[in-house]
């Protein structure tokens, strides 16, 4: 049976942050990830885990200024100063907190630029991160991300994070494969799960519905047949990941909403159990 993370930046929105890990335990999650966790010190989500039991699998590099539009910095020549200094930053938060992943936003294109250039100083950023990450035992992610949602980004399909991976050759650098992004992009996903989970490259999962980014059981995706392959691929190649519930619940910020959004979650547990 998949593992699922509850993703913290968007479940239980009307929480505040440091109270949505207990939410996650209430519901029965074991792992959960997040976007940034820079805004709390890292000992106060330490006693979070440590309270109710949970993994901290996955979270954010700084992106730059978020705010402004930056959506990470590993890619732009002359932004090397804030992007080392940040991926120090989040290596001190996942070895403070356990964490074994961390994934490293590449940035968008700027106007004029020339794609090949940003793919150069992106592999050589990842390099350099990978060996810094591999010094305390983590694996450094990568993402395609649909240009819908992001409209530029630098990185946005399976075959070229893939690529981008092998030509690092660094054994912790993996992919982030968000069937979400994937569907938007490319759809394929079944035969793209039995192309690229045998490799070792992926190092996690997140999902959510197509179109709405709402709970899994919504939309023109059959999860429940998605998450039986990952089990059936994951048994043949012993991949033991776990896959990251990033969606926004459909009924929003209210008393309760992530919870009651989660009965996909309750079925499939039933179903095997």
């Amino acid at each position: 049976m998949p593992r699922f993370a509850a993703n913290l930046s968007l479940l239980y929105p009307e929480l505040p942050f440091l109270d949505r890990f207990g939410a996650a335990a209430a519901d029965g999650f074991e792992g959960v990830e997040c976007l940034f966790p820079y805004e709390h010190a890292a000992a106060e989500i330490a006693a979070r885990l440590k309270d109710h039991g949970l993994q901290q699998v996955l979270f954010n590099a700084p992106p730059g200024d978020f705010a402004a539009g930056e959506r990470g910095l590993a890619a732009l020549p002359g932004r090397e100063e804030p992007f080392r200094a940040g991926v120090l930053q989040a290596l001190r938060y996942a070895e403070a907190l356990q964490c074994p992943r961390l994934h490293v936003m590449a940035g968008l294109v700027p106007a004029g630029a020339e794609r090949a250039a940003l793919r150069a100083h992106y592999v050589a950023s990842l390099r350099w991160a990978a060996q810094q990450a591999r010094a305390i035992g983590v694996d450094v992610m990568i993402e395609p991300i649909n240009p819908r949602d992001m409209p530029g980004y630098l990185l946005q399909r399976q075959a070229e994070a893939h690529a981008i991976a092998a030509e690092v050759g660094a054994p912790n650098l993996k992919v982030q494969m968000d069937l979400y992004h994937c569907q938007i992009v490319e759809g394929d996903l079944a035969t793209k799960i039995r192309e690229y989970l045998p490799t070792g490259r992926v190092g996690h999962f997140q999902i959510a519905s197509v179109p709405q980014r709402h709970e899994p059981d919504t939309g023109e995706l059959d999860y429940p047949f998605l998450f039986g392959l990952i089990d059936e691929v994951a048994a043949a190649c012993g991949w033991d990941g776990w896959i990251g519930c990033e969606y926004r619940p459909a009924r929003g910020a209210v008393p309760g909403g992530t919870r009651e959004g989660l009965a996909w979650l309750r079925r499939w547990r039933g179903l095997t159990a």
